[in-house]
């Protein structure tokens, strides 16, 4: 098969999200407010990690996680009353201490954003953390969270108690008991941000999870995008449904991209699906496809109603459609070599993908099946699971799989189920004798013999 010659070497990029500019001069402080079971941390991880998703380079400083590392075995609540001087010293110093490494961070990391994740209830803590920044010319932005829903506190109260580490080897009606209590501590000093003393202030403030927001003196393009994140994303519980389409006529070929059918087993795949989704008995859930013939005919089969997203169509291999790995190798040595040395920022020539609009959608959905494409579901998965650039391109996808994905607290718990339908092999493992560190014209002289 003769293929079109490419005239120039190029290191293309397919990212996962839009690149986001360097548009602020100086570094975000992000400083989370609110009492505890109010959905803090769990803000804080999302938002971390869709600002990194997007480009911005973000950490999150929890300083439960600093106060676990000065006190090794939690007792009960009685630490965090108000009158314990000795356990206030220690907590002091644990906030002190995360302050500083967001210093370091910001200088020697070179970051751009850093989530401060601690209850901030009090006015003297957020006139502590302001004039911290202010001495070193970051800007800040307070995200508070408050709810009154006793529906809502009692399920984050669960939430927290079985993902945090402070209660991992309790009984569950103990550390509910004593979670209750540790908020009862705190309220006694909380001071909310006040609309009128705090005006100069730029805030967020998140009612009930997202039934109302109230928001001041946003600053500038990233404080921008972190106000539309946050006001789109889902907190109360919710399960997404990942799952590539039923084998194809070119999964069987070994061919990428195209727009075929499914093979005889990708179609009994796609029945299996349907059997399997009914039987999880999901309320509301929504379905979402590709533009591709192979996703719409897996979502055929489950009788409802589904909806086709351009962007999730698989990443398109522009000149390379309906190729085999070895006839790219042996047409386009060069592009070969250039996917291999960084497969993430690889884009095929004329190829591309797009993903931030389907991210953001998800995010306000609540159970959602999304039938998709490999790489497609590689993006989404490494975005739940925050999971760095380097391993997005390998995470295993295989066909006639379900991935179900349900957000917590502290992370994503994932559950896989394979549906008995046998289909073949897409999945390529990361080269070993290419060094994703070297130029394009080292990594063509240790193009991989075969795939």
């Amino acid at each position: 098969m003769e293929l079109p010659q490419l005239e120039h070497k190029r290191l293309r990029r397919c990212d996962s999200a839009a690149s986001v500019p360097q548009l602020c001069n100086s570094p975000t402080l992000i400083v989370m407010v609110g009492l505890p079971a109010r959905g803090k941390t769990y803000i804080s991880k999302k938002l971390t990690r869709y600002l990194n998703w997007i480009g911005v380079p973000t950490k999150t400083f929890n300083v439960g996680q600093y106060r676990r590392q000065a006190v090794k075995i939690y007792k009960n609540f009685e630490f965090f009353k108000p009158d314990n001087e000795e356990a206030m010293r220690i907590r002091k110093a644990c906030a002190a201490a995360a302050l500083k490494d967001v210093a370091a961070y910001f200088t020697k990391d070179q970051g751009q954003v850093a989530v401060f994740d601690a209850t901030n209830t009090t006015r003297e803590r957020r006139t502590i953390i302001m004039t911290f920044a202010k001495e070193r010319g970051y800007k800040v932005f307070f995200v508070e969270s408050i709810c009154d829903d006793p529906e809502i506190i009692a399920e984050n109260i669960k939430q927290v108690k079985s993902g945090s580490p402070d209660y991992l080897d309790r009984d569950i009606d103990e550390a509910m008991e004593d979670f209750i209590q540790r908020i009862e501590c705190y309220k006694a000093s909380y001071m909310p941000i006040d609309d009128d003393k705090d005006r100069k202030l730029s805030y967020i403030k998140i009612f009930d999870v997202g039934s109302r927001y109230l928001v001041n003196r946003v600053q500038d393009h990233i404080q921008s995008r972190i106000v539309y994140y946050l006001m789109n994303i889902h907190v109360t519980p919710r399960s997404i449904y990942l799952s590539r389409h039923g084998e194809s006529e070119l999964n069987l070929l070994g061919r990428i991209g195209g727009d075929s059918g499914l093979s005889s087993r990708g179609q009994k795949y796609a029945d299996a699906l349907a059997t399997f989704i009914r039987g999880q008995n999901i309320k509301d859930l929504k379905v979402w496809t590709s533009h591709m013939k192979r996703t719409i005919q897996t979502a055929e089969t489950l009788g409802v109603q589904y909806e086709q997203w351009k962007a999730l169509n698989e990443i398109d291999a522009g000149v390379c459609e309906e190729l085999t790995y070895e006839e790219i190798q042996e047409n386009l040595p060069e592009e070969f070599a250039l996917r291999d040395q960084d497969k993430y920022r690889y884009r095929y020539p004329k190829g591309e993908v797009n993903l931030p609009s389907v991210i953001m959608e998800l995010e306000r959905q609540e159970n959602v099946l999304v039938i998709c494409h490999q790489a497609v579901m590689r993006c989404l998965l490494a975005y739940f699971l925050d999971k760095p650039a380097d391993e997005l391109p390998y995470l295993r996808c295989p066909l006639h799989t379900v991935l179900k994905l349900t957000p917590v607290a502290y992370g994503c718990n994932v559950e896989s189920f394979f549906l008995n339908i046998e289909a073949v092999n897409t999945h390529r493992e990361r080269p070993k004798n290419v060094n994703i560190n070297r130029n394009p014209e080292e990594a063509l002289q240790t193009v991989p013999d075969h795939v």
